[in-house]
């Protein structure tokens, strides 16, 4: 369990506080009684389970199969369409389910939702009941096998470009144009008798739990939350009449839309939600109607990580109990409770506990532990990650989604404000804040989260295995070791209750095009110093070359194999250019007996493209360079010298034609060393190794040219290691704590 993760919120009050008791219990209890299939679900008594939490008994609900579905839903959902229908066809309630259907068949009207999948689903089987048609909207990215069993009811899936939040919304549109009816369990401004209904509905598992216990008494009830309006009718019930059983409500870090909402006193506006298997929890705003009870009822409110939920899964399972994550989320949310928050609910010996579990099981992707405080063990499962830039291998797919999705995940698991920046689809970057209390300077660590190929890595390029102190995996070194330091060091600045921001940037492309730190820079993201945390071997290097790639085309013209006389061979022209390229090569690497490599500028021609057959003279020939630069050399002074080197090779050769365009360029870096910034870093790095840290250029290109060219004092500094792009990477594992220790005390030092 991470030692910075997000707290329990507690509120005493609720021990004491009351909801109104529900006046229609026998109409929703008569009502579900002559649906077909009913019967009372499972309440399993688990022995293992109070050995486990210390106490008297606990109890599963176990919602795994209710009316043929997989979850509790159809519960609200039959009870909220039955309602609306009624009232809709102006019939008193009671009327006979059949007697509906017929007025239907003349008076027809659809019903509308939204879902992440159970609630769909069994609004679009009332709706096959009821003989009338039915549009589900689902949020962007719902997994195509549960968009099918909605389909299966005999519903149209409408799939959102947005989030749960938004195909609320345009469910909403939809049935307001198509004068439908909305089956929804979130209430908002002008909608809230149906959510109502859908609680009210939710209400015949509780009197159900009443009934298997008998005469026990509940001292504890967990339930899952998302929008919350499940968690509204276990309050509303289990609080009425002094009860003094306590309310455990268990959300995602993912979406703790009822945990801020409670911390901030409020009912919360829309908050940022991330990707989790729990997704019928992953809602972004509390229901209006749930909030009042909620915020008054709920003893405690809590969050889970997806690899909690997904353990509790296994857990149920093993011990009968058919759990998805939404379902295991209950037993998740209590395992997480400290002997004192256990002692502040009343979870003693002697208590006797209600776990809801809510769904059935359902296929997901196992999740990766995210509670990981340990640098070195972080940058195992960040390397397990495939995070290959599709710009450099087609054959990629992931990019840096996955690795993106792990990063939030990690942040929100420790309350850690997060923002995703995509403006250039599925390519993501990813940033973490810990703001400071005000008036002081601004830090942020930047790495990039993307890889070079695995193609021809030595072994399995995702294993993390260690041997002999080294770490070894394609981005051990570059740079998921720095990543994982840089976010240690992030989660350790928020304990230090800094006055400036600390911010983490974990940015895509880096490997190919550096689009990640372009779009973080765009979207406005500033500080007063930067880290890049690169791989330096503990060195700070503080200036690097540029580069300028470009493009030659050298024409010929084409003809037959046969036609010398019309042919010319734009290949064999390149050849005289390439010899001329050489040339130049070796004249930027005269008198330069008294530089560093850093300080040398260089040339090379990387890619020749040319011909399409034997038999024909080839009408092109493009040759792709490189040239890498020092500061103080621009794009046109390049570009000016190598239509030189192209003039000589014209001068000699007849037929020569050519074109020569820049494509793509970087700067150089140069930070002073005597920036204030700079000093703060040298001290850092030298407490930490107990010696002066070696300031010097490097020879590759990195994005904190890009952080200097906003005038952003910035570094770099990194672990030890070798093999980048190579057959076979390694970082040296106490390499990796001692940039966390360094990036924490830079944070301390410059941010206060």
């Amino acid at each position: 369990m991470s030692a910075f993760r997000r707290p329990v919120y507690f509120n005493p009050a609720a021990r004491s506080w009351s909801a109104t008791p529900s006046g229609n219990a026998s109409e929703v209890d008569k009502f579900h009684r002559q649906l077909p299939g009913y019967h009372q679900t499972p309440l399993v008594e688990i022995p293992k389970l109070a050995q486990e939490l210390n106490a008297k008994a606990v109890y599963v609900k176990d919602e795994s199969s209710r009316f043929g579905l997989p979850s509790f839903k159809i519960l609200g959902a039959s009870w909220g369409a039955y309602k609306a229908l009624v009232r809709h066809l102006d019939l008193p309630v009671g009327t006979d389910i059949k007697k509906v259907k017929e007025i239907l068949k003349k008076r027809p009207v659809a019903l509308f939702a939204a879902t992440d999948g159970n609630h769909g689903r069994a609004v679009a089987r009332m709706g096959s009941m009821f003989g009338i048609a039915v549009q589900i909207h689902v949020p962007n990215g719902l997994d195509e096998s549960t968009a099918e069993l909605i389909r299966g009811e005999g519903a149209r899936v409408i799939e959102s470009l947005f989030d749960y939040d938004v195909a609320v919304l345009e469910a909403h549109r939809a049935a307001q144009d198509e004068g439908g009816l909305l089956i929804q369990d979130y209430a908002f401004d002008g909608y809230e008798d149906v959510p109502q209904w859908i609680v009210d509905g939710y209400s015949t598992m509780m009197r159900e739990v009443d009934e298997q216990l008998g005469s026990i008494h509940a001292n504890i009830i967990v339930a899952p939350v998302g929008v919350g309006s499940f968690a509204q009718s276990v309050v509303a019930h289990f609080k009425t009449d002094g009860n003094a059983t306590a309310v455990i409500a268990v959300e995602p870090d993912a979406a703790p839309c009822l945990w801020r909402s409670l911390e901030q006193s409020i009912r919360a506006e829309q908050i940022s939600t991330y990707p989790t298997i729990l997704a019928g929890l992953n809602c972004g705003t509390v229901s209006k109607s749930a909030w009042h009870l909620l915020s008054a009822g709920v003893d405690a409110s809590l969050t889970i990580s997806d690899f909690e939920a997904h353990n509790a899964t296994r857990d149920l399972q093993a011990l009968g109990i058919s759990a998805g994550p939404c379902g295991a989320a209950s037993l998740a949310g209590l395992r997480r409770l400290s002997t004192e928050h256990r002692s502040r609910l009343g979870l003693t010996s002697d208590a006797v506990v209600v776990l809801f579990c809510t769904e059935g099981y359902r296929p997901y992707d196992a999740p990766a532990n995210v509670a990981l405080d340990d640098p070195v063990s972080l940058t195992q499962t960040l390397v397990s990650i495939n995070s290959v830039n599709p710009g450099l291998d087609s054959n990629a797919v992931a990019g840096e989604t996955t690795i993106a999705q792990y990063i939030a995940a990690w942040l929100q698991h420790r309350d850690i404000e997060t923002h995703w920046i995509e403006p250039t689809k599925g390519r993501p970057s990813i940033v973490g804040v810990v703001r400071g209390s005000g008036e002081g300077k601004s830090l942020m660590f930047n790495g990039h989260i993307d890889t070079v190929a695995v193609v021809g890595y030595d072994g399995d390029p995702f294993s993390g295995k260690i041997k002999d102190g080294r770490l070894y995996a394609r981005g051990s070194a570059d740079m998921k070791a720095g990543i994982a330091a840089a976010m240690i060091a992030l989660a350790n600045s928020k304990r230090l209750k800094l006055r400036g921001d600390v911010i983490f940037a974990g940015v895509a492309d880096e490997e190919a095009n550096s689009i990640g730190t372009e779009e973080l820079l765009k979207a406005g993201w500033r500080a007063d110093g930067a880290l890049v945390s690169e791989p330096s071997n503990l060195d700070i290097v503080n200036a690097h070359k540029g580069f300028v790639w470009l493009e030659v085309d050298i024409h010929g013209v084409a003809a037959h194999g046969s036609r010398f006389d019309l042919g010319v061979d734009a290949i064999a022209k390149a050849g005289y250019f390439l010899v001329e390229l050489d040339k130049y090569s070796r004249r930027l690497q005269q008198d330069t007996a008294d530089k560093s490599p850093a300080d040398i500028p260089s040339v090379h021609a990387s890619i020749i493209k040319g011909g399409v057959e034997a038999s024909t003279y080839p009408a092109s020939c493009t040759i792709t360079i490189e040239r890498r630069t020092i500061p103080g050399e621009t794009v046109e002074n390049v570009k000016q010298e190598l239509l030189e080197v192209l003039g000589k090779a014209q001068e000699k050769t007849p037929d020569f034609k050519f074109d020569l365009r820049a494509t793509f360029n970087r700067s150089s870096f140069n930070q002073s060393m005597k920036h204030p910034f700079a000093e703060t870093v040298r001290n850092a790095a030298a407490d930490t190794l107990g010696r002066e840290p070696l300031i010097r250029k490097e020879l590759a290109w990195t994005d904190s040219a890009l952080l200097a060219e906003s005038d952003i004092p910035v570094l770099v500094y990194g672990p030890l290691g070798e093999g980048y792009h190579a057959k076979e990477e390694w970082v040296d594992v106490d390499s990796i704590q001692k940039v966390t220790s360094t990036l924490t005390q830079v944070a301390r030092n410059f941010c206060t």
